[in-house]
């Protein structure tokens, strides 16, 4: 079992938890080749350079933090999952796990099943579907959302979590890496790196306490997750269960 996952904590606690760093955040040199095989795994240059970018920001440290949540087997589904190299880098480390990504853009999941057929993953599946539109479907284990919720306009989220919550079983798990507001540096200079990256896509982070808020109207148990962060970016993590 890889280590990162005996730091495992309950997440049906309410209270608030700055847990990074921890013993979660430890870094292997299996876990670190993965991170470099996702990425070789592109042949577009320029897809390689974003997701270079994004495993900069969003590195091995913070995705093995989120990881120690997710479920050691069972079905696992990643909406808004772009180019899938956060599915792909999961279905790498946790190979009784099947994840599904889905996203809007019909070239990023053409390019993501090509890179799970380089890679040889037979644990991952990508379809085209807008997440405003997820109508649910079968039923999975959990649900995660990494760096999405900021760019669904305010009036959609609630329905989505709504959708999100028929597919899971209670006790079933919603994860959101999202962007605090707090503090505004922060908060500004992510703007700014959002805006560069796709000038097209609206961005509103949410206040924690409002989306929490939000969560636990739509049928889930809720706690926040701090993962603090030496560069410039706010980042926070929701753990839901459902109710």
């Amino acid at each position: 079992m890889p280590g990162w996952r005996r730091s495992r904590q309950s997440p049906a606690s309410s209270r608030l938890t700055t847990a990074s760093p921890s013993r979660a955040t430890a870094i292997g040199s299996m876990r670190s080749e993965a991170v470099r095989r996702v990425i070789r795994a592109y042949d577009d240059w320029i897809v390689r350079g974003y997701c270079w970018g994004r495993f900069w920001i969003l590195r091995q440290r913070f995705l093995d933090e989120i990881g120690q949540y997710l479920p050691e087997r069972g079905r696992v589904l990643d909406l808004g999952c772009g180019f899938g190299l956060f599915s792909l880098y999961y279905a790498s480390v946790l190979p009784e796990v099947r994840l599904q990504g889905l996203d809007r853009n019909p070239r990023r999941i053409a390019m993501a099943q090509a890179a799970a057929r380089r890679l040889g993953l037979t644990n991952v599946s990508y379809d085209v579907g807008d997440v405003m539109d997820f109508r649910g479907g079968e039923r999975v284990d959990a649900v995660y959302m990494l760096d999405i919720v900021h760019h669904i306009p305010a009036d959609a989220v609630r329905p989505l979590l709504e959708q999100v919550a028929k597919v899971l079983p209670a006790g079933g798990l919603l994860l959101i890496k999202d962007v605090d507001r707090t503090p505004a540096y922060k908060r500004w200079f992510t703007h700014v790196l959002d805006k560069v990256m796709d000038p097209g896509t609206p961005v509103r982070y949410w206040d924690a306490d409002e989306l929490m808020a939000t969560l636990t109207e739509s049928g889930f148990g809720v706690r926040r997750h701090l993962m603090v962060d030496i560069l410039p970016y706010p980042h926070i993590l929701y753990i839901c269960v459902r109710q």
